[in-house]
């Protein structure tokens, strides 16, 4: 349900690219110091979008760190690093915990299993540091859980789950700009969540999995009233964010919210035209 808040890269200037990439790295390195090769695993653009974000909002600074690494192992790669990066890599890996703990009730993955097995420790620490995003990961999942029992349609019941989840996690601190973020976060949970069921929609009919989309999917309208709610929730998130008093990254940030979150749903429009035509 991740991957899909990431930049738009030919949009964007080549040094914000570089920069980008380089809070990507950081957030990377800081799962492996901090969580192992296991906690590596975990990585996803989506928070590294956060890490930027709130950097930003909050004027802190990164870190500049030159390694190498596996995927390149010749030449050192630029990182940037700060304690927002630690929180993204905290977050991360108590994402995929609850994840695999679901995945494991709901399907038995043996794979889910494992991996929940070594995480368990590392995000044991992790409950105790966050309560609060604990708390609200795991609501939200089992929330998720219930609806997708019920086989519920609701579209908006089971986006808002996800979108509360999100909201936690953007709150990094309950300070002056709580309300801004908390919406933000909440309304961009809502569209990951249904970018997700749109992408996943065709392969949900073929297995007859769940998927809150199935009701609305033999409608006449059904892509311009897909596009027209994902149109809807990034709006709202990004009316949020231009609240905020960023000014650090601002161009990266834009790029993220109002291009590279549609990267996806223009692959899928570019492959069904593409079989149009054939």
């Amino acid at each position: 349900m991740f991957g899909y808040v990431t930049i738009c890269e030919p949009e964007l200037k080549v040094k914000d690219l570089k920069k980008y990439k380089a809070y990507y790295c950081g957030l990377c390195r800081a799962l492996k110091e901090e969580y192992g090769f296991v906690g590596q695993m975990t990585l996803t653009y989506d928070m590294t979008f956060a890490i930027i974000l709130l950097s930003s909002l909050y004027e802190n600074v990164a870190d500049m760190e030159m390694h190498r690494c596996k995927v390149h192992p010749v030449r050192k790669q630029m990182m940037l690093r700060n304690e927002i990066t630690s929180y993204a890599a905290a977050m991360n890996v108590l994402l995929a915990y609850y994840h695999m703990d679901d995945d494991w009730h709901d399907d038995r993955k043996v794979t889910s299993l494992m991996t929940k097995s070594m995480l368990q420790g590392k995000a044991g620490k992790i409950i105790e540091k966050y309560p609060r995003q604990s708390r609200a990961i795991r609501e939200a999942l089992l929330e998720l859980a219930a609806c997708e029992e019920a086989g519920s349609t609701d579209i908006d019941r089971t986006a808002g789950c996800f979108g509360k989840l999100m909201e936690e996690l953007f709150l990094y601190r309950e300070d002056v700009w709580e309300k801004e973020l908390r919406r933000m976060g909440f309304f961009l949970g809502k569209f990951i969540y249904l970018m997700d069921a749109y992408e996943d929609l065709p392969e949900d009919l073929r297995k007859d999995s769940y998927n809150p989309l199935k009701k609305i999917y033999g409608e006449p309208e059904y892509e311009e009233r897909i596009r027209q709610i994902l149109c809807m929730m990034i709006a709202e998130s990004t009316a949020e964010f231009e609240r905020l008093p960023c000014l650090a990254d601002v161009d990266i940030l834009r790029n993220i919210l109002y291009d590279g979150v549609w990267n996806r749903y223009n692959k899928i429009q570019m492959k069904k035209s593409e079989e149009q035509k054939q």
